[in-house]
């Protein structure tokens, strides 16, 4: 299902050919690799980097103990490919790429799971995600035990502060939007201060954002609004205390830092 995403990485990075591979390695030679993890985490992406070997060719294996989802240690051998030498070469850096981007999202997402468990707040992600690779990322996000956001801006109605700024407020933003959508999707407002918490709690808005408020400003809202609608707590997430946040009583906390400026996982491929 992520074919055109691989098939569109590839042809960046192979170019008119892999001119080293092709000069130096003879076309018959096959070969074996390891995937060696040289850190602990959470897997994500094996059959992405699978699906990469075997679109250069059908021929190319990966063996594996692990399936996505599954944590593991430095150290761990997480996969073995076997196949034409040639094509675990061309491939490899995207292969790579992928399983080391996606593996720090889902170890990083795991993470923030951890954080608020116990509490109501559930983790999602959002929209900030690296071009091209927004399916692959928010299925690392599922993978690590989160919800997801929004795909796109077809999936639902999020009025934020410059769509209020152009209509003219909350209210005159609620209503024309509520009467050009079907009765099926909900809308969601940013709110940064209690003034807009009302605001939006007056016209019926579905889900109240929290933008970038402290926690007991969190607090307050969370005890206005009293369960009339979802609450999102969004705003640097990232770098907050995501225990505290959700001892506010929020139901959403997203992190765009989950997708646009997550550490990719070490992880190598050796030859024998």
């Amino acid at each position: 299902m992520y074919d055109d995403i691989l098939l569109t990485a590839l042809r960046e990075d192979i170019g008119p050919g892999d001119l080293t591979t092709e000069s130096c390695v003879p076309a018959n030679r096959q070969a074996l690799g390891r995937f060696v993890a040289k850190e602990g985490g959470m897997l994500c992406g094996l059959d992405i980097a699978r699906r990469v070997f075997t679109l250069l060719d059908a021929a190319v294996t990966i063996q594996s103990d692990f399936t996505d989802g599954d944590t593991f240690a430095a150290g761990d051998v997480l996969g073995v490919v076997t196949g034409p030498a040639r094509a675990i070469l061309t491939g490899e850096r995207m292969a790579l790429n992928l399983l080391q981007h996606l593996s720090g999202i889902a170890t990083a997402t795991a993470e923030a799971v951890r954080a608020v468990q116990g509490a109501h707040a559930q983790i999602t992600d959002t929209r900030k995600t690296t071009l091209g690779l927004r399916a692959l990322e928010k299925y690392a996000v599922r993978t690590g035990g989160a919800r997801n956001h929004r795909f796109n801006l077809s999936d639902g109605v999020l009025i934020k502060d410059n769509h209020i700024t152009a209509a003219g407020g909350i209210e005159k933003a609620v209503a024309a939007t509520r009467a050009r959508i079907p009765h099926t999707l909900k809308i969601e407002v940013e709110t940064s201060n209690m003034e807009q918490v009302r605001e939006a709690l007056r016209v019926g808005a579905d889900i109240i954002m929290l933008d970038n408020m402290d926690d007991e400003a969190m607090r307050e809202a969370v005890a206005e609004i009293n369960g009339r609608t979802l609450v999102e707590a969004s705003g640097n997430m990232g770098a907050r205390d995501l225990a505290r946040v959700a001892s506010t009583g929020v139901d959403l906390i997203s992190i765009g830092a989950l997708t646009h400026s997550v550490r990719a996982l070490d992880i190598s491929l050796k030859f024998d």
